[in-house]
């Protein structure tokens, strides 16, 4: 059984890379391991696609979203797939939003980063743009707008993950910002002890099957 996780664990270095702006990049993560992405400037945005290493499991933003009652990413959240399980959980954050709803940008990024493991334009599924925040816009349409100045240099989103992952990162611009692109960086850290955040029943039921699976 993958060990639980606390705000605040020690935590052993493993790697650590830093991807500039306008770059993809991609890395496996061994479930326990934990993932931390720095700002390394204000207006940062990075967009992560992430898949179980078995390739069965997929990122469902509306699953995740629709189990645990959000319209955004926050600590205290675990990331579900389409089978119903938990492929990682955001245990900190120094911002209480992410977005979820308005995609990567059409640059072939992701993509091109995707084909280096044997996917292609299908596993270009919904994705999640760390460090960025929408609202609705006051039109007719009730359209999504990019909020400026939500993330600022040094902040950062820590997620443990679950399960063995394969995880896909962006630094493009998010889709509705001028803002230029940003660099982010990126420690993947084997935590010494965790524990679970405070989680939804839903999102608990989904760890537990996690791990029955992966034990």
């Amino acid at each position: 059984m993958t060990p639980a996780a606390t705000p605040n664990p020690t935590l052993t270095p493993a790697h650590t890379h830093e991807v500039p702006g306008a770059v993809a990049w991609s890395a496996p993560v061994r479930a326990g391991r934990t993932v931390t992405l720095t700002a390394l400037a204000d207006g940062a945005n990075a967009t992560m696609l992430m898949i179980g290493a078995d390739r069965l499991d997929r990122l469902n933003i509306p699953d995740t979203l629709k189990s645990q009652m959000s319209a955004r990413i926050k600590p205290g959240m675990v990331l579900m797939s389409d089978r119903g399980l938990a492929l990682a959980t955001v245990t900190a954050s120094s911002l209480d939003w992410h977005d979820c709803l308005t995609g990567a940008l059409p640059d072939q990024l992701l993509l091109l980063e995707l084909t280096k493991h044997g996917f292609g334009e299908a596993d270009l599924h919904a994705c999640i743009n760390f460090f960025s925040k929408v609202s609705v816009a006051d039109d007719p349409r009730a359209s999504l707008t990019y909020v400026p100045d939500h993330a600022h240099a040094g902040d950062t989103v820590t997620l443990r993950a679950d399960q063995d992952l394969l995880i896909f990162l962006s630094t493009a611009p998010h889709a509705l910002s001028d803002e230029p692109a940003a660099g982010v960086a990126v420690q993947i850290e084997t935590p010494a002890h965790t524990d679970d955040p405070e989680l939804r029943e839903e999102a608990t039921r989904a760890l537990r099957l996690t791990r029955e699976l992966i034990a």
